[in-house]
């Protein structure tokens, strides 16, 4: 009787799954298999939110498939070296997995290759974490697309696959040894906030909230940092709770009951999905985007800002109240709107003057959603220095988005309680110079102004040195 392994990672769900199913259809009995990273304590990439949901997640899994008569085996270590035992122990002859967009996937993906090869065992990547992967979305030349739009019009004639349904029956062998699902003690960390509820049913149900109430009203509601109207569906993706291709069909379906103000949220709603297909883009094929600028005239760049200052960044304890409530909420729910995101990212690199990777750090270690070709794209987006990013020039004044886009500084004042009985007005103007908001708040740590000049130097002297050498 024949065995597959599934190696799942960022697919943690049963419906529509392209691995699962594909393995279904190969074999009789079907082993799902998760293997537990060893790291333990302080990690550059992760933290305790995203691996607490992680855990959640996988416990659905288990669940899940325990209904369709199948088991969830958990082991830990080299992904490789605990597929080959299982191979040996199973007597598997293919393995079937999702591929994974990020470089670090990849190569454990070809070293799994290699060992198929040597071994005899049939490896099998499939297409899932997003609609067009790869080499699917090029320009007439055959080359990666490195601006948004064109990309985006390319990828809107591609033909979509449709998606699947619900695993039905399957069969995993009941000798194989696993190990508990795993806690955050797992890897040495602490619960550090609330996250959203894990799982697959919680994500379904997320997703049919945003699609009947939520999606006709995206285009104004997900800028308004009180009361903010987003799909809150990243971390969903990001851990394959969801399938994309379940998810595009919902919302293009849903689309077409709307009214024409409907229609263009919608629209802008699908537009962002297509973003993050851009980012996934970008990373497959510039993985170099992970360690310097996409924009070569700003690689090698000095920033002069005050390490300092970065401590009180992420403490939300800069003095200006936007960013701060913003920093606030990452840290005390693991999550945080991409209004907010784009303004404590540009602050951080153009207000004060600090390297984009030690913001793109940060959020990955303490975001529920983190996405590495995301968080990367939008970090370079907000530096300037990204694929199609906002030109340098372009710096936000986070006194006046304030003022924007939390008008009654509602916001502000639940993530800083020191600013409650401030004034609206007085929280979208600096203080006069060394003055404070209020007692216990923290005047604000640069002058805005003054900061802004200093980075239009910055990358300008850079852009111009760059045009000198080519």
């Amino acid at each position: 009787m024949n065995t597959a392994l599934v190696w799942l990672r960022r697919d943690l769900r049963i419906t529509d799954n392209t691995a699962l199913a594909a393995a279904a259809d190969h074999a009789a009995n079907v082993v799902p298999v998760y293997v537990l990273s060893t790291w333990r304590g302080d990690h550059c990439w992760t933290g305790a939110n995203r691996q607490r949901f992680l855990c959640g997640c996988l416990s659905s899994l288990a669940q899940n498939l325990t209904a369709t008569g199948a088991r969830l085996v958990v082991r830990k270590g080299s992904a490789v070296e605990e597929l080959a035992r299982l191979v040996e122990e199973t007597h598997a002859n293919a393995i079937f997995f999702n591929r994974d967009p990020d470089p670090f996937g990849r190569r454990t993906e070809d070293q799994l290759g290699a060992f198929g090869e040597k071994a005899g065992i049939k490896i099998v990547g499939c297409k899932d974490a997003t609609i067009h992967e790869r080499d699917e979305v090029l320009t007439s030349a055959g080359e990666p697309f490195r601006v948004f739009t064109p990309y985006a019009r390319a990828w809107a004639k591609v033909g979509k696959a449709k998606a699947r349904g619900r695993i039905g029956a399957l069969r995993t062998p009941n000798r194989l040894s696993s190990l508990p699902l795993p806690t955050l003690e797992t890897w040495g960390l602490k619960p550090e906030a609330e996250v959203l509820a894990p799982g697959e049913k919680a994500a379904r149900a997320r997703m049919k909230w945003f699609l009947e109430h939520g999606l006709a009203h995206y285009a104004t509601g997900r800028n308004a940092l009180a009361g903010e109207l987003t799909s809150r569906l990243s971390q969903d993706l990001r851990f394959g709770l969801l399938s994309i291709r379940e998810l595009f069909e919902k919302c293009h379906k849903r689309e077409s009951e709307l009214s024409a103000s409907g229609k263009r949220s919608a629209n802008k709603f699908m537009s962002e999905l297509v973003w993050r297909e851009f980012y996934v883009s970008i990373l497959w094929h510039f993985p170099e985007v992970l360690d310097m600028e996409f924009n070569p005239k700003f690689r090698g760049m000095d920033w002069p800002g005050d390490l300092e200052h970065f401590d009180l960044w992420c403490a939300g304890e800069t003095g200006f109240p936007i960013v701060d409530a913003a920093m606030r909420q990452l840290g005390q729910t693991g999550y945080m709107p991409n209004r907010a995101r784009m303004i404590v990212a540009m602050f951080l690199t153009k207000d004060l003057l600090l390297d984009w990777r030690l913001g793109e750090s940060y959020f990955m270690q303490k975001l529920t959603d983190g996405e590495i070709s995301s968080n990367n794209g939008g970090w370079q987006w907000s530096a300037g220095t990204g694929a199609d990013a906002a030109p340098y020039f372009r710096i936000l004044n986070p006194w006046t988005q304030g003022a924007r886009f939390d008008p009654d500084g509602e916001y502000v004042k639940k993530w800083v309680p020191e600013l409650r009985n401030v004034p609206a007005k007085l929280l979208f103007e600096p203080p006069a110079s060394g003055e404070r908001l209020a007692a216990g708040y923290p005047a604000p740590i640069v002058d805005h102004a003054g900061a802004r000049e200093k980075a239009l130097e910055l990358f300008g002297r850079y852009g111009r040195a760059h045009a000198a050498r080519v």
